[in-house]
């Protein structure tokens, strides 16, 4: 992930995209999650979101409806960087058995 980077939606997988494309009906959104599958800002796009509360097009891989349903479950997060880097980081530690 890169550091806090104002400018990260200059490495966006996105930032060629057709923007109709990320603010798609239901029907066509897993196609705009598709785009962010691979894209290496995708963790700044989602804080962006959450922290601002977006409320319409897919932000980081995550629909609207996936995002309400975040801030629902944890609503008292005033930053959701530390949230997503300390998930991050339990995903790429090894368990031990």
């Amino acid at each position: 992930m890169t550091s806090a980077n104002t400018y990260w939606h200059e490495d966006a997988a996105c930032r060629s995209t057709d923007p109709d494309e990320l603010f798609a009906d239901s029907a066509r959104q897993n196609r705009a999650k598709q785009v962010c599958a691979g894209c290496p800002v995708r963790t700044e796009c989602l804080v962006e979101a959450l922290d601002n509360r977006l409320e319409w097009g897919v932000w980081g891989g995550m629909t609207e409806r996936e995002r309400r349903a975040l801030l629902r479950r944890r609503p008292n997060v005033a930053s959701w960087r530390q949230v997503l880097q300390n998930a991050r980081r339990e995903q790429q530690t090894p368990h031990a058995s």
